[in-house]
């Protein structure tokens, strides 16, 4: 099988006759962008969200921006979309993740400040008649990819055809092919604490060195790389990671992104993390926190470029 990406555009030759347009929304399989806006929406009470989202999807900036449609949202149309739910919360031996799921997400993606401040403005005047932005995360790209730790986030991305596997919807129904599932969580980093231990222990959380990225074969049980290789859930966890650093009055840390073609893999991963399984939390807890979560549904896109919302009843 043989795989061709064309901007949103994903051709599939099956069984060397047949070609399957598989129309995802770019930004998903696009490199990271330079700077970022993260916005989440929760619906205004009373409010019929249809006349809105039938415009948002009308006009869909495209490669600029994603568009995540929350559980709750789905529910309210009647149109819920299988395998969607809410994020889940969970604790494990001295860590908390929360679920602050929202029922709107959207990313505005560029390289210039000034226009995603400009797009954010217009989407929300957009979208107030029916929703209200309940929180806004400005992101950036620090050099190749690097969380603000200095170590590179995602290093193990499917790329090609496998991240193509990994992130979207294929050879479903009308409506869900070529859409895709994303999680997104805002960590909150403790970088005094981290910066202040011993390379060999900053080395150990991660489980790779920072010197040259290279993963470490005796990194403890805890190290992050240990706790989340893909290869090692049954069945495999394998997800498309866009995160990015962030920065603001409040804090600073990693905005998480990671797009799948089911949310399985992510719930799996952070079953783990937490210590579901064998008690043995990720060592990232040990410096960072998660502070967000949310799980959204990214509908795929119509050949005009609009966002296909056939299975939201729209």
């Amino acid at each position: 099988m043989k795989a061709f990406i064309l901007n949103n555009q994903n051709m599939k030759f099956i069984n060397n006759w047949e070609i399957k347009m598989v129309m995802n929304q770019s930004g998903i399989l696009d490199n990271l962008p330079t700077h970022a806006r993260s916005l989440e929406f929760v619906m205004k009470p009373g409010k019929d969200p249809r006349t809105t989202l039938s415009r948002l999807s009308q006009e869909f900036p495209g490669m600029d921006t994603i568009v995540g449609l929350g559980p709750a949202l789905l529910l309210f149309m009647g149109q819920p979309v299988p395998g969607l739910h809410a994020f889940p919360s969970m604790s494990g031996p001295g860590c908390n993740v929360v679920s602050t799921q929202a029922d709107l997400w959207i990313l505005i993606r560029n390289t210039d400040q000034g226009t995603i401040t400009r797009q954010g403005r217009a989407l929300e005047t957009m979208l107030a008649g029916a929703f209200v932005c309940i929180r806004r995360l400005d992101c950036f790209k620090y050099a190749a990819g690097l969380d603000l730790t200095g170590y590179e986030d995602g290093t193990e991305n499917p790329v090609g055809e496998e991240a193509l596997a990994a992130a979207i919807v294929q050879n479903q129904e009308k409506g869900l092919h070529g859409s895709s599932f994303v999680s997104v969580q805002q960590w909150l980093h403790d970088l005094t604490h981290f910066h202040g231990m011993h390379q060999k222990a900053q080395d150990d959380i991660i489980g790779r060195r920072k010197s040259d990225n290279g993963e470490i074969e005796d990194a403890p049980h805890s190290a992050h790389v240990k706790r989340t290789a893909q290869e090692s859930y049954n069945p495999p966890a394998f997800l498309v990671r866009r995160s990015m650093p962030w920065i603001d009055t409040s804090g600073e840390g990693l905005l998480f992104i990671a797009f799948s073609r089911s949310l399985n893999a992510f719930d799996a991963m952070l079953k783990r993390m937490t210590g579901q399984e064998d008690g043995i939390v990720d060592a990232l807890f040990q410096f960072t926190r998660p502070v967000t979560g949310g799980h959204y549904w990214c509908p795929p896109v119509d050949a005009h470029g609009r966002l296909n919302l056939i299975a939201a009843g729209l």
